[in-house]
């Protein structure tokens, strides 16, 4: 059998700008947009099967950037470029300058998704084919707000490639973007008609006098950790749930707490942390309930950075030997802790007291940062092919441990759970812990 030919081919390169006149000028980020870490481009691939009636005749690429453009009359933001006020030295987004707009690029690839297994890890095409480049002629990348490739694969099919500044947005806030851009490929509706109202409102977001602002992560000394995909059947979930509710009568607990309590005790005994010694967990939580009152339109359509990370600590003993609806305890109780700890971060308190800066990642092993893409939005794009059947988020430091709870193939209950949190030598022991319903 002949092999198969992988090739992409990068078609065309382009700036996509927004569809009519926008607003040109400066606009003001938050505290939490210009924190150190955002400036990095989030980057995931979105898979999306051949529609069966043959999708839009126009073809994925050429759908999507017209929608883009479009859309981009109410983001124009996502087209400009992250820049420093002269006073102060604060990132600001410039709307509007020369050059402006969102980097697009147009690829084609020889073979069929199914030649490739969907991107199943491991990817037989690499990440950085179905990425899109950084033009050349753009000095620095950290100026860059949104770059997409889209590309077409033989079968019909396509997968879109994004590179989302950080800075700008946060999850919840790209998947929104993407929504808007669906709505627009589905139905060549007008912009004014979009479902869900972009609003700035940075103004809106804490920005705390004397917020501590700690180290930015650092792969000096720290361990080489793995790569594991795992899919958790509804059964899985369903079992554990089951459990708690026996142990904790009229009381309940969600997916996403059975799934990362489960991960953190398999890492635990996987990892032989000392009995004694304190393991954390670190989660991002939506503040937008919490800013209502001041946030534009109690928060409806805000795509900014909103959202707090709250940390769990335990001892290595008790998460290793207490029943996972213990561990979903010592979860549900810190969850219950971050309205007040928001509150004195926000209003300075925190700071003020020697206290710690709750948005430092760090690469210290005894930490486990969770990030949970289930109730992003993002598994429910549609640029009129359906949606995706799966979402790929990438990951370029493999010394931050880390646990991602993404949707599964589409219309397929249960979880899909992406981890990199252990050395290579511990791996089979974290998954056959994940695999223990005991």
């Amino acid at each position: 059998m002949a092999a198969v030919n992988k090739s992409v081919e990068r078609l065309a390169q382009r700036l996509v700008a927004p569809a009519e006149p926008t607003p040109v000028g400066p606009l003001r980020l938050s505290w939490l947009d210009r924190y150190p870490t955002q400036m990095a481009l989030i980057e995931s691939l979105h898979v999306f099967k051949p529609a069966p009636d043959g999708g839009n005749d126009a073809g994925p690429a050429r759908t999507i950037e017209r929608a883009m453009a479009q859309a981009l009359v109410q983001y124009y933001p996502l087209a400009g470029r992250l820049g420093f006020t002269d006073e102060g030295g604060l990132l600001q987004v410039d709307c509007g300058g020369d050059g402006s707009g969102v980097w697009f690029t147009e690829a084609a690839a020889a073979c069929a998704l199914e030649d490739v297994e969907y991107l199943e890890h491991p990817m037989m095409i690499a990440k950085d084919e179905l990425l899109p480049p950084t033009p050349a002629q753009e000095e620095d990348e950290r100026k860059l707000v949104l770059l997409v490739q889209v590309t077409t694969f033989a079968c019909g099919g396509f997968v879109v490639g994004f590179r989302f500044s950080h800075a700008v947005s946060d999850g919840p806030g790209a998947a929104q973007f993407m929504a808007a851009v669906g709505e627009l490929a589905r139905s060549r509706s007008s912009v004014e008609g979009l479902a869900v109202e972009p609003q700035w409102g940075r103004e809106a977001i804490p920005d705390p006098a004397g917020a501590v602002i700690g180290s930015l992560p650092s792969p000096a000394g720290a361990k080489s950790l793995e790569y594991l995909a795992m899919d958790i059947s509804a059964d899985y979930i369903g079992h554990f749930k089951s459990q708690y509710n026996t142990e904790h009568a009229g009381s309940w607990c969600t997916a996403f707490e059975v799934l990362v309590a489960k991960a953190w005790q398999s890492r635990t005994r996987a990892a032989a942390f000392e009995p004694e010694s304190t393991v954390h967990l670190c989660f991002a939580m939506n503040a937008r309930p919490l800013l209502q009152a001041s946030l534009p339109r109690a928060g409806a359509g805000f795509y900014g950075n909103c959202y707090y990370i709250m940390r769990v600590s335990a001892l290595a003993g008790k998460v290793s030997g207490s029943s996972i609806p213990e561990v979903v305890k010592i979860i549900k109780d810190g969850k219950r802790r971050m309205p007040s700890e928001f509150t004195r971060w926000a209003t300075g308190e925190a700071g003020t007291n020697g206290g710690e800066d709750p948005y430092q990642i760090t690469s210290d092993y005894r930490t486990l940062l969770v990030s949970d893409w289930t109730r992003l939005g993002f598994a429910e794009v549609d640029y009129g092919w359906g949606p995706p059947a799966h979402v790929v988020p990438l990951t370029n430091l493999d010394y931050i441990a880390t646990c991602i709870l993404v949707k599964p193939w589409a219309h397929k209950p249960g979880a899909r759970l992406i981890t990199q949190c252990v050395t290579p030598d511990r791996v089979a022991a974290f998954h056959q812990g994940m695999l223990d319903m005991n």
